[in-house]
């Protein structure tokens, strides 16, 4: 699609957080896939992942990430292959430190909007709370007071859940009623 192409350009010329990030070496930042009905949000870049291996939830020898791996238990709830699946991040570039995910994520806010629009998902699964706190419209004290729950705003409906990253606790119980819950919709 030439716009998403056009917002990549953007991205690469960004300079925001030019101190806070390693920029993205990859030429998209969207990933596209069979279709856009669902549409992931992750909080940015994995280290080992999509930035060094330009695969998708894959390490640099094309061996699934542990994310990826719980995630698709998760998808295989629903039916459904998180390869095929569009996905991008709140944060366009990689954060050379964790704490700069709030600044890095609202400095990156205009340009995942505009993918959105362009893509215009029906669902908008937010991996985190860095991704849910840019997409939501109000605020929240704790992350766990808003996941699994579905949320309209700006015309998308928006499901929060737990990051999939083993190192969460909540990476894979938390999130399999959500999952489970999704599959009766």
């Amino acid at each position: 699609m030439k716009e998403l192409i056009e917002i990549d350009t953007l991205v690469h010329q960004c300079d925001k957080c030019k101190n806070l990030v390693e920029k993205f070496p990859n030429e998209k930042t969207v990933f596209l896939g069979r279709d856009n009905e669902i549409v992931l949000i992750g909080e940015a870049p994995a280290n080992n992942g999509w930035r060094k291996s330009h695969l998708l939830w894959r390490d640099g020898n094309g061996k699934m990430l542990p994310s990826g791996v719980v995630l698709q238990k998760l998808f295989d709830i629903i039916d459904r292959n998180i390869l095929e699946t569009t996905f991008l991040e709140a944060v366009k570039c990689y954060p050379l430190e964790r704490k700069n995910l709030k600044t890095c994520s609202l400095n990156c806010k205009e340009v995942m909007m505009r993918q959105l629009k362009i893509l215009k998902p029906k669902l908008i699964i937010s991996l985190g709370e860095f991704p849910t706190r840019v997409l939501l419209d109000f605020s929240f004290k704790k992350f766990s007071d808003v996941v699994g729950n579905i949320y309209e705003v700006n015309g998308y409906q928006i499901l929060p859940i737990y990051h999939p990253s083993p190192v969460s606790p909540k990476s894979y119980k938390g999130n399999l009623p959500i999952f489970e819950k999704l599959k009766g919709m």
